[in-house]
């Protein structure tokens, strides 16, 4: 969502996010993103996961997943609501310096929303090893060997300063697949074009109990719970877009 208010009206901002959100392909399995009515009314929700939360460990144990996804997600879920109840009634008075301070929640918590729901799908308890069929035929297209895109995405990941996140994605324009980092709760696709596939979270709180201020070992233990067909729906999804 780049210059959100600058650019367009709020109404058509966040029909340009849901559309976002779609081309991500978070729709049909986050649960809570169901169109652009429901964007200005606030029906968002907390997606379930597909998973139980202690189905990663040792990869991350059960503890983080609780907090993260029961604490951290519901938070965003919360605040977007609010926040687009509050843009919903500044429409409505046509009081633009209110839809313009309500940015920033927008973009972060909306942004939260989206980034945590993909993230949940991308990982899964029988995860990890190499990704096949097509998805590994792009990567070697794009990066020469599955080795050297998950080398380049780790220093990512773990070079990102402060919070973020490091993403896998699929580039529209020149049909190939990219990496790049987000900082904060940026989504991807509104940010760079970039239509997600993989992200890993690098916000302290998806890590900092278990592998306390040691990020690199996190990204490096993380490739072992890679849904890779999850990975491979998006990208398939992405190129029929």
């Amino acid at each position: 969502m780049v210059k959100l208010i600058a650019n367009m009206s709020c109404f058509n901002a966040l029909r340009q996010l849901s559309s976002n959100v779609r081309k991500c392909g978070v729709l049909a399995r986050s649960g809570g993103m169901v169109g652009v009515r429901d964007w200005c009314r606030g029906k968002h929700t907390l997606p379930d996961l597909p998973y139980d939360y202690n189905a990663l460990e040792p990869v991350i144990s059960a503890e983080i997943m609780q907090l993260h996804h029961q604490k951290h997600h519901q938070t965003y879920v919360n605040n977007l609501n609010v926040a687009q109840e509050k843009l919903h009634a500044a429409i409505n008075s046509k009081d633009v310096s209110a839809q313009i301070a309500l940015e920033p929640v927008l973009r972060f918590n909306g942004g939260g929303h989206i980034n945590h729901s993909i993230f949940w799908q991308n990982l899964s308890p029988k995860g990890g090893g190499e990704p096949e069929g097509d998805l590994l035929v792009e990567i070697k297209g794009s990066f020469t060997t599955f080795e050297k895109m998950k080398s380049e995405m780790s220093v990512v990941a773990a070079g990102v300063q402060g919070s973020g996140w490091a993403w896998l994605g699929y580039c529209p324009k020149t049909q190939k697949l990219r990496i790049a980092s987000c900082v904060n709760q940026d989504p991807l696709f509104a940010t760079t074009g970039l239509v997600p596939l993989l992200g890993i979270d690098v916000w302290e709180h998806a890590y900092y109990l278990q592998y306390k201020n040691v990020r690199p070992d996190y990204v490096k233990a993380i490739w072992n719970v890679v849904h890779w067909k999850d990975v491979e729906e998006r990208l398939r999804a992405a190129k029929a877009l």
